[in-house]
């Protein structure tokens, strides 16, 4: 019987959904290669956890559902899904991963700050008095 792991990760309001299986090291996200995605930085950003993990990501496939978000945050979340199944599959890269970035194995839960009134639309920033 094939071995699959499934995980998840989130990035603000981005969630990914993380398949793994024995394969050729393919990866593929929302039903097309990692190759279409974009922009540049976000697919470098994907293959992190793969390339730290070296031989034993090679003949692994990632199947990757991911909804929400923008780009840059669904990059992480996929990341840090990806991350997380190749800590599950090989226990020994735990420890890789957290020397390396923490962000591959703990999802980071910052938000953005909510807006105030009367701060035109920024979380901090009031409106100036002059008392002139």
């Amino acid at each position: 019987m094939e071995k699959f792991i499934h995980t998840s990760g989130k990035r603000k309001s981005a969630i990914a959904r993380a398949t793994l299986s024995k394969g050729t090291g393919k990866i593929v996200i929302n039903q097309r290669l990692i190759d279409v995605f974009h922009p540049k930085i976000a697919r470098m950003k994907i293959r992190e956890p793969v390339l730290l993990a070296g031989d034993v990501a090679k003949d692994l496939d990632f199947n990757i559902n991911i909804y929400g978000g923008g780009s840059i945050s669904q990059a992480d979340a996929a990341r840090l899904a990806i991350g997380r199944a190749l800590a599950e599959y090989s226990p020994a890269l735990k420890e890789t991963f957290l020397a390396y970035d923490r962000q591959l194995l703990i999802a980071d839960v910052r938000r953005k700050e909510t807006r105030k009134p009367n701060c035109h639309g920024k979380a901090r920033a009031k409106r100036q008095k002059s008392y002139r």
